[in-house]
């Protein structure tokens, strides 16, 4: 089994959800998270933003600032990745910088704490 961490815009979160409901997917986890992608920054102009000095947040400009996005988790059964890094792709390329990225990582098991079955029969079964 793999986890899913999909970062997004924050107005696609609704629509990821409903994709991911049609396509089967229907147990996620979602955060609210502030980030921004790769670009040109100068790490002590962004300490001294990160520490409120006036003069720093003034030189970072708007361009990189932390943006408000939304961090969703996912956990499926290996067969079903795929189809669920596929639909999130679907629904959140725009073709612009700041469509997210999407992380796959493994996951050793799932407990149901309710009657602690494990393993895949916790997940989404499509």
């Amino acid at each position: 089994m793999k986890e899913i961490m999909a970062i997004v815009r924050i107005n696609k979160m609704n629509q990821t959800k409903k994709a991911l409901a049609e396509a089967g997917i229907s147990s996620i986890t979602a955060r609210d998270a502030l980030g921004r992608g790769k670009g040109l920054v100068d790490l002590t102009v962004l300490e001294g933003a990160e520490k409120g000095y006036e003069e720093a947040i003034a030189q970072l400009g708007p361009s990189q600032r932390l943006i408000p996005k939304r961090v969703f988790f996912v956990v499926v059964p290996d067969r079903l990745v795929k189809k669920t890094v596929q639909t999130i792709i679907r629904v959140n390329r725009t073709g612009k910088s700041g469509d997210g990225k999407i992380f796959v990582m493994p996951v050793l098991d799932a407990v149901r704490v309710r009657t602690s079955e494990s393993g895949d029969q916790v997940l989404d079964e499509v």
